[in-house]
């Protein structure tokens, strides 16, 4: 390769290395270090000029307005008494096998992420229920932290997610109604797996069960969650459906948790205003990810980045399987260390190309990227 393509990787790379290293957010490590790598080609004014556009054309999107309103809705979940609710409906399910409230703190993450759609909304909604009551039956404060921290990401996972629909931007117009429908069977069969191993290992050190609950009592907390439950299947249905598009979807999740929000008489105006503030800086954060690493997408490409890694990852091997493989193991590496949205916008670019040369369907291909992001998450 030509030293006028290696130069610019270089400095994309190293900076951005050297950046993280010494606690730059990272937002502001990757709109420096495209910024740095675009100055090698070209002067000042024109470089500046061009990461702007990118930026701008970047957030240019209408099913980008889903994210703002799917953060609102989960907010307004999380502090309306729909978490508590969940938790409750998961318990009265789940409460008879062996290490009941582990499963109940993974059940309650999975139905309050498919509200949601957020892993921090979650992790904190459903954790600040859950962990005291596992604390006080007895269990590990390091078990009980790691059902939750594994949990919790199945949201991202199980639609409304706006990962997924970050994805559907990062490759091109992916349909997020087919993302949303592929995310089920993956997020049921996570949370299926660690129920699994929670059970092994309260099986192992004798954790309790919940007392068992009359038909009655069940009825009763089943009824008081359904308002909650109904959004699943209205968000997706209509989706799916056609009746209204994903950034429709999301306005009338805010607008339906506002009206539970308000027969539980659980936000005052005070509530609200917290809600509303944190919300727009969650959603400015989550948008300047956005923009900035499709910053970074075009310096990448630019230096010609995609071809470099194609061919790396080609002259391994022919194989369809061992080049997936290497690239779930790439993928799950870079989890660790990067926030899920800009590894979604930076290396979507990069990977999918290969796939799709390899036959593997965006659809399947976003599946996969999101499942190994959220592993590493």
């Amino acid at each position: 390769m030509d030293f006028e393509y290696i130069y610019p990787i270089i400095v994309l790379f190293g900076s951005f290395a050297i950046m993280l290293a010494v606690g730059v957010p990272i937002t502001f490590a990757i709109g420096l270090s495209s910024l740095f790598s675009i100055l090698i080609a070209l002067p000042p004014d024109a470089a500046i000029s061009v990461i702007s556009q990118k930026m701008t054309v970047g957030l240019d999107g209408f099913t980008l307005l889903a994210i703002p309103f799917f953060v609102l809705a989960g907010n307004i979940m999380n502090t309306g008494g729909i978490a508590r609710r969940l938790v409750n409906l998961a318990q009265a399910l789940v409460g008879r096998l062996p290490g009941s409230l582990a499963h109940c703190n993974i059940l309650a993450n999975t139905l309050f992420g498919a509200i949601s759609g957020s892993a921090v909304a979650s992790a904190a909604a459903v954790g600040g229920i859950m962990s005291p009551l596992q604390e006080k039956e007895g269990y590990s404060p390091a078990f009980s932290t790691a059902i939750n921290v594994a949990s919790a990401p199945i949201g991202l996972m199980i639609p409304p997610s706006n990962v997924l629909i970050v994805y559907s931007l990062a490759s091109g117009g992916t349909s997020v109604a087919a993302l949303f429908l592929a995310g089920y069977l993956p997020g049921i069969l996570t949370a299926l797996a660690l129920m699994t191993v929670a059970a092994l290992y309260a099986h192992r050190h004798h954790y309790p069960v919940a007392e068992r609950i009359n038909l009655r009592q069940f009825l009763s907390v089943f009824r008081d969650s359904l308002p909650s439950l109904l959004l699943i299947f209205i968000i997706i249905g209509g989706i799916i459906g056609g009746v209204f598009t994903p950034t429709e979807a999301s306005a009338i999740a805010v607008i339906y948790s506002l009206a539970l929000a308000a027969i539980y008489r659980e936000i005052n105006v005070s509530k609200l205003r917290d809600i509303l503030l944190d919300s727009v800086v969650t959603s400015s954060i989550v948008l300047l990810l956005v923009g900035c690493s499709m910053g970074m997408s075009w310096a990448m490409t630019n230096a010609d980045v995609p071809e470099l890694i194609n061919e790396m990852i080609t002259s391994v091997s022919e194989n369809k399987w061992v080049i997936l493989l290497i690239i779930n193991l790439i993928l799950l590496f870079v989890g660790t260390f990067m926030d899920i949205t800009p590894a979604i916008l930076i290396f979507t670019p990069i990977f999918l190309p290969i796939a799709q040369h390899l036959g593997i369907d965006p659809v399947h291909f976003g599946i996969i990227m999101v499942f190994n992001l959220t592993i590493g998450l």
